[in-house]
Parts: C-alpha cells; structure tokens; sequence
C-alpha cells in the first residue's frame, strides 16, 4: 500500500490517468467475466435438458410447455415461434416460397440468441489487446518522468534512478495483469459459445425439417 501511495504521489496527470483507465479496464473485464460465466453455463445446462425434453413431448404445445419452464436464457423459446409463426400477408417478408420464409425466420431468431450469447467478447477482445500497450505507455511516461525529475535535482545516484524507474515499471506488470484475464476468458468463452452455437443450429434444422414434413403431409 505504501509503494501505491508513493507511486500516486510522484506520478503526474498523465500517470494517474493511465493507472485509472487500466482500473477501469479490470473492473469491466471481471464484471463481464463473472457475468459470462453464469450466463453461459445457464445456457449450456438449459439446452442439455430443454432439447431432449422438447422432443420428448407429445404435441408441439407440450413442447412449448417444457422450453418455457428448461428455457432460462430463451435461446430455444424465439427458435420454435419462429417455426410455427404464420407468413405475413401482403408483405415482402411473406413473399416468396414457405420453405424460404422459415429458414428466414429461423436465421433471424438465431442470430438473435447468439448475440445475446456473444455479448461482451468484442469487449474483452479489445481489453485483453490493448491493456498492455497501456500499461506499456505508462511505463515509458513514468520513466520519462522521473528523468525530468532527476535532471532537475542535479545530482545523478542509482538510489534516486532506481526507485522512480521501478515504480514507472508497475504500469506494464498492472497492463499485463488486466490483459492476461481478459484474454484466457475470451478464449474459453468462445469455446462455449461455439458449443452452445451447434446445438441451437442443430435445434433449428431439426424444426425446419419437422415443419417441412408437416406440411408435406397436410398437403
């Protein structure tokens, strides 16, 4: 705690904007990652259930039924509305062949949901990329700095170089320290991510074929 104090007082405007902005950047990186992290295992655990209990229903309202109740993060919910939605009349979007509506209105509800899922990662992508530059920079102020101040004093020891120097050098470890969370979160979210992406793109084909087929045989 002294050596933060001692580092505050000597540093400038410039410094202290740089150390406020890396803070900054660390509390939003953790506030994402703890919210991604419940986010995304909700929905992991919500398509492993609600999937199969759909398919297990009887009628599509029973179906219906199960997604609301399994569906916490409505991913699957906009997936089969879309499916079952009527075309609408009189208007481009109900223009065309019904085959090519559905897959029109299945695309759209997918990419809804994998917005929702992809929230945040352009965010620690940007984090884990530029902290480090930031802190970098700091470093090189800080040191620039303290030369002013040293050359200003008159006298040159290795007590009055070392002690500015190393405290301008915290910048680049802080930079690093709020890079590398970042970073390792925006890998192994997008891993889910991608995992929960296959299986809503799997959900939505196999509606599309069951619709298909229905009204193959109503026709």
């Amino acid at each position: 705690m002294q050596e933060f104090n001692d580092f505050w007082g000597q540093a400038d405007s410039v410094g202290r904007a740089v150390a406020a902005l890396l803070l900054l950047m660390s509390i939003s990186a953790w506030v994402l990652i703890f919210w991604k992290s419940w986010v995304l295992k909700r929905a992991a655990t919500d398509l492993r259930r609600a999937v199969p209990a759909f398919w297990d229903a009887g009628t599509l309202v029973d179906g219906r039924q199960r997604l609301s109740q399994l569906d916490r993060e409505s991913l699957l919910l906009p997936l089969l509305d879309a499916a079952t939605a009527l075309p609408g009349q009189g208007t481009l979007q109900g223009a065309g062949r019904l085959d090519s509506q559905l897959t029109r209105r299945l695309r759209d509800a997918l990419h809804r949901g994998l917005a929702h899922l992809q929230f945040g990662q352009v965010l620690l992508a940007s984090i884990g990329a530029t902290a480090p530059f930031v802190g970098l920079f700091g470093t090189v102020w800080g040191i620039y700095h303290a030369l002013v101040g040293i050359s200003l004093a008159g006298s040159i020891t290795i007590e009055k170089v070392s002690g500015p120097v190393g405290e301008a050098l915290i910048m680049t470890a802080a930079g690093l320290a709020v890079a590398i969370p970042a970073v390792l979160a925006y890998n192994v979210f997008g891993k889910q991510v991608g995992a929960c992406e296959a299986e809503l793109e799997g959900f939505a084909h196999d509606l599309r074929e069951m619709v298909l087929d229905n009204q193959r045989i109503d026709s």
